[in-house]
């Protein structure tokens, strides 16, 4: 190895500037800037060296632990450079000797498996097929009397056997039961005598079916295999860290449990239920009592605010019954008014006088079965082709009606066929409830009123069969009622869902597992500073 002085050094380090035109790094005891080849860096005073200005190539520095340069090593002689073992180099070698070997292993292993499939692939094709020279092989068609050939779907056989003809057979490579024998019983005149036996069909069967069989088995074998494999896999492991555990007793954390000195079991804290549930009763009884009487002390806000819910929910109950009231009044008050509507007189000169006054010419559609109808008729039409295609459906729920207090609401008539009760009004129920016939002296009734809702204290005096301004009204009124007073009980019994959720959530607030895991903490804000730190 050749060395230069530190002028000489100098001077090659200058040229190299000069040369480059640019201040760059330069390396090596050449000063060159080139760093496009091999280099080895120097352990003492992190110099970088060509590897070709020092004549050390690639392969010898793999063989190298440290190097130091040339100037490194005499201002300081106890430097030395140091090799790696050879022992390490031989072990890789042979390691990678022996993993080359197990390849070429594996891989003659794989041909010689593929060989021997494909031969034997050949072998089981070549033995099933025809030897191609005897005289059965030549035949290209079939007797149509054998078992066989009765046995196929274009002589009208079952298809079950599935073999060929007799006579197509090989004579070297078929089996003794399928060849052709001149004195064999399938060319016997007794019919379907040979086709239906039972010994030569089961044998058939078997043959055909035997290597469908045997690959399956195969497979099954093979997943079999595996899954022995993965659970031979998973109980070694499980071995394997018992054994680790019981080597190492330090790994063994101690039980949790009061007073239990015992180890605890694996992927456990306790070493049994028994010393688990002694800790949770210990910290109940150490926590609970504080927690109940820090619950008396401090107000709780979500119970504040479950108190002013019921009261408001109360006050809603009560304006709900006092308008069930007002509608039960208005009830029996309706009742009242058809009575005394029913003891008017009729009157003639108001029939003539509404008679006179409708357009006969004026036609309108019905909105249920299309029909043009006249509108002096229009109403009493459209009521009985509602009732009518109303009564076809059913509107019903398996459990009957029972409101307190409740009147005439529901129609609550029981249907066998479909086991549920009608929930209809019971006024307007087409289907369990008809209209009573009018008779001729009946008057209509209607209380008359003046600019839309003013009452005026007359009833309509028209025959009740002549009034088609009022058809019906008593039914609409009891409806209308009807209708408003179901309305407040469903509004009710929503309040009184609402009530329930509201106590079941204040008596839960208190509970065992709230108190446990809940707290209130009350925070000062003259001596507390709930800021973190790195707020401050």
């Amino acid at each position: 190895m050749d060395e230069f002085s530190d002028p000489d050094l100098a001077a090659l380090g200058e040229e190299s500037k000069s040369e480059n035109g640019e201040n760059a790094p330069v390396y090596c005891i050449c000063r060159k800037p080139d760093i496009n080849c091999f280099m080895i860096g120097c352990d003492r005073c992190n110099e970088w060296f060509h590897g070709h200005c020092i004549n050390i190539t690639e392969k010898m520095a793999k063989a190298i632990r440290e190097w130091y340069c040339m100037q490194c090593r005499e201002r300081d002689p106890s430097l030395e450079i140091r090799y790696r073992h050879k022992k390490s180099k031989e072990k890789d070698r042979d390691g990678e000797r022996e993993r080359s070997e197990k390849d070429e292993l594996r891989a003659k292993a794989q041909e010689l498996a593929m060989e021997q499939s494909r031969s034997s692939k050949q072998q089981i094709k070549r033995s099933a097929r025809m030897c191609g020279e005897c005289e059965a092989c030549r035949r290209t068609e079939d007797c149509g009397q054998c078992d066989f050939c009765r046995d196929m779907k274009k002589f009208g056989g079952p298809n079950k056997i599935r073999q060929k003809c007799r006579l197509r057979q090989c004579q070297v490579r078929a089996r003794e039961s399928y060849k052709y024998f001149p004195a064999s019983p399938w060319l016997s005149d007794t019919d379907d005598a040979p086709f239906l036996d039972p010994v030569l069909r089961k044998r058939a069967v078997k043959v055909k079916h035997v290597k469908r069989r045997e690959k399956k088995s195969e497979k099954k074998k093979e997943e079999k295999y595996k899954r022995h494999k993965q659970k031979q896999k998973h109980r070694d492991r499980s071995k394997h860290a018992e054994r680790v555990d019981a080597k190492d007793p330090s790994s063994l954390h101690q039980c949790l449990g009061p007073g239990c000195i015992q180890a605890a079991r694996a992927n456990s804290k306790y070493c049994s239920d028994e010393c688990g549930m002694k800790l949770a009763a210990n910290r109940i009884y150490e926590i609970l009592p504080q927690r109940i009487q820090q619950w008396q002390q401090s107000p709780c806000v979500a119970e504040e605010h479950g108190k002013k819910l019921l009261e408001r929910i109360r006050r809603e109950q009560q304006q709900a019954r006092c308008k069930l009231q007002e509608m039960e009044r208005k009830f029996h008050e309706l009742e009242a008014i058809i009575v005394r509507a029913k003891q008017q007189a009729i009157k003639e000169d108001e029939e003539t006088s509404e008679g006179d006054s409708d357009d006969t010419d004026l036609q309108i559609f019905c909105v249920s079965c299309g029909h043009p109808i006249n509108p002096k008729v229009a109403l009493r039409h459209m009521e009985r082709c509602y009732a009518k295609y109303e009564s076809q459906t059913s509107f019903g729920s398996m459990y009957p009606t029972r409101i307190e207090g409740a009147t005439r609401l529901f129609c609550d008539v029981y249907n066998p066929q479909s086991k549920t009760y009608c929930k209809r009004l019971q006024v307007l129920c087409p289907e369990h409830s008809r209209d009573p016939k009018v008779s001729a002296d009946e008057v209509c009734g209607c209380p008359l009123v003046k600019d839309v809702f003013e009452l005026t204290g007359e009833f309509c005096r028209v025959p009740k069969r002549k009034c088609n301004r009022h058809y019906c009204w008593e039914k609409l009124r009891r409806a209308e009622v009807d209708l408003e007073r179901v309305r407040v009980w469903y509004k009710l019994d929503e309040l009184f869902e609402q009530e329930r959720n509201v106590r079941m959530a204040m008596t839960n607030r208190a509970g065992l597992l709230a108190l446990m895991l809940h707290q209130t903490i009350q925070h000062d804000p003259l001596t507390t500073d709930l800021r973190t730190s790195t707020d401050r």
